[in-house]
């Protein structure tokens, strides 16, 4: 009974961080996953307020004119024009040729437009009345990415009339539930649909992540003496487990779209730390169906001792499980059934996403509640063990591709991380068992006990940090010897720092030197920072250690104010060591230009 309610409480919990994420905690791809940085201040003005647009019609054009504020820029790829109904046609907009600009944001050179900008987009329609949606994006010199803005137009076809507003009209409303005004939706049928839904489900148990969970719950069957009424009692906890949280993820979703944000199904694994969690997951299941250890025994209802009493939890647990495992494997075979949901009424919705889960569950429900199949399952032997334990690898091989989906809404450094925290998490179930074997308990304050509370929290922990760091904004620019010429051309000051991945040197100098006192002494004395990878070849940074006879990294170079000489520092770095370079690259030129006066 303690083992399955701990399972629950950490499902749970995996399922409170990604609701907790949605609410707006943690919303990396709507901003940090577009590479935006948003940063607040009072210095800075609304975004309405720096971007106005006023638009005409033109015989076969909509034509957007905006207006910038001073120091204010808009994004050439960031404009988005989208007809709410189907009947308006928009052709590819026509832009003015902006300026190049190096962002520091994107980390690369984009076109970009200052004080104002005109955007001509051809258009059909037959409609009197039309609908769209635009969208932009622009940041401040200063230091700021606002997040997109969206905006909605009303246009009257015949007056050339054209209202603006942050929110969509009652007709844009109606079309985007799939339905014109008084009309009903004709695409497909609600029976279709759920159809679709049904199959869908049912095909999500032949995925990676979720057989394994399905077969052994399967198996369990043929290890047990259990009557037809018992059978069809778990059939049916674990149908309800399965629906149950395909709904409730359903709500959490169906209400945040309502509250106006732009997501959809599989919105939980848009957030990094949800990713974690399942990996982590994936990986105890993975050693669990092994036979490191008995957890899995428990959840998935193996042990011959259970009961119908106190295995019907377990039953409901394991259709949670599997629920939370398929995530990542939902989206492929579910696309006209969700694509049909999310556009229709609340309860509408649901039942589709209910029939879901029920068509994820459907193969269970049968083996449960129809006789002939359970007795022509698979006598047990000892088969069945090298068979839980050949399921292990798909769970490794999907922990291993979430890894992979973790450095891409991030980077390598957190996918690093996160498997650290995995060996980490390992070596506490190891600590565990090593502490079991010598009949140590828990709260026993011994080395063992000590050192697996200390792995188990910095597994969870350090994940954690490296996100929130990882979404920080950048302090630094890349280094190109373009950027270089221009600054020292305008007199800066420059702080630049080759480094590589490899380079432990490196690292160990920047977690040492580079504090929050180094970045408030670049800001105190205005000086450019300039980060060169080395990581791989590049020529450019290869010419620049040339030129100070040197064959590898670290290298860290100080350009004083006024196109001084650079000053070459240590290759060991501390904090007093840098933070005096910096000061000396104002001072020494105001004590030079005093001595001349």
């Amino acid at each position: 009974m303690k083992k399955w309610m701990l399972t629950a409480v950490i499902l749970f919990f995996a399922l409170g961080t990604s609701l907790s994420w949605s609410q707006g905690a943690l919303f990396p791809n709507e901003i940090a996953g577009s590479s935006s940085i948003i940063l607040s201040s009072d210095s800075f003005l609304p975004v309405e307020d720096v971007y106005q647009v006023a638009v005409n019609v033109e015989d076969d054009y909509l034509v957007f004119n905006w207006s910038i504020q001073p120091k204010y820029y808009l994004y050439r790829d960031r404009f988005k024009f989208n007809a709410v109904d189907a009947t308006t046609q928009l052709s590819p907009p026509l832009f003015e040729t902006g300026k190049r600009k190096y962002d520091e944001f994107f980390e690369e050179e984009l076109e970009v437009y200052y004080l104002q900008t005109s955007v001509r987009v051809p258009f059909q329609s037959d409609q009197k009345q039309i609908d769209i949606q635009i969208e932009s994006q622009g940041c401040a010199d200063a230091g700021l990415c606002y997040p997109p803005y969206k905006q909605w137009l009303t246009i009257d076809t015949i007056s050339r009339a054209v209202t603006i507003s942050d929110t969509p009209s009652a007709t844009a409303e109606a079309a985007m539930q799939g339905r014109s005004p008084g009309q009903e939706v004709k695409e497909l049928s609600l029976f279709w649909i759920l159809g679709f839904a049904l199959i869908g489900g049912m095909i999500l148990n032949l995925m990676p992540c979720v057989f394994p969970v399905l077969s052994i719950k399967a198996l369990s069957f043929t290890m047990s003496h259990q009557t037809q009424r018992e059978k069809q009692a778990h059939g049916l906890a674990y149908t309800l487990g399965v629906t149950s949280t395909f709904v409730a993820i359903a709500i959490v979703m169906l209400s945040l779209r309502a509250a106006g944000e732009a997501i959809g199904w599989g919105f939980q694994l848009q957030s990094p730390i949800f990713v974690v969690g399942l990996i982590y997951l994936f990986f105890i299941m993975g050693l669990a169906f092994s036979g490191y250890f008995e957890i899995g025994t428990s959840l998935m209802s193996l042990g011959q001792g259970s009961t119908s009493t106190n295995s019907l939890p377990s039953s409901f647990m394991t259709g949670v499980l599997a629920t939370t495992v398929a995530s990542p494997c939902t989206a492929p075979f579910m696309g006209p059934a969700l694509g049909f949901a999310i556009s229709q009424p609340t309860y509408i919705a649901l039942l589709v996403f209910a029939f879901l889960g029920l068509g994820m569950a459907l193969p269970f429900i049968a083996l449960t509640w129809i006789p002939g199949l359970s007795s022509k399952m698979p006598k047990p032997g000892a088969w069945m063990d090298a068979f839980k334990q050949f399921l292990a690898f798909p769970l490794y091989i999907t922990a291993v591709w979430l890894i992979w989906v973790v450095g891409r809404q991030t980077s390598i450094d957190v996918a690093a991380i996160v498997i650290l925290g995995v060996i980490l998490l390992g070596m506490t179930i190891w600590l565990t068992k090593l502490r079991q074997s010598t009949g140590k308990k828990i709260t026993d304050i011994t080395f063992t006990n000590v050192f697996a509370a200390v792995c188990l929290i910095s597994a969870l922990a350090a994940p954690i940090m490296s996100i929130s760091k990882d979404a920080e904004p950048p302090r630094w620019e890349t280094y190109t010897p373009q950027r270089l010429t221009e600054l020292r051309q305008s007199g800066a000051p420059v702080f630049i720092n080759l480094t590589a991945d490899w380079c432990i040197t490196c690292l160990a100098n920047e977690r040492v030197a580079f504090t929050d006192k180094f970045y408030k002494s670049l800001r105190d004395n205005q000086i450019t920072y300039l980060k060169g990878d080395w990581t791989n070849n590049d020529p450019k940074i290869t010419k620049l250690l040339n030129e100070f006879q040197r064959s590898g990294v670290p290298l860290y170079l100080l350009y004083p104010e006024n196109q001084g000489q650079p000053e070459v520092l240590p290759q060991i770095l501390l904090e007093s060591t840098v933070i005096d370079a910096l000061n000396r690259a104002k001072t020494e030129f105001n004590v030079f230009y005093l001595q001349l006066a």
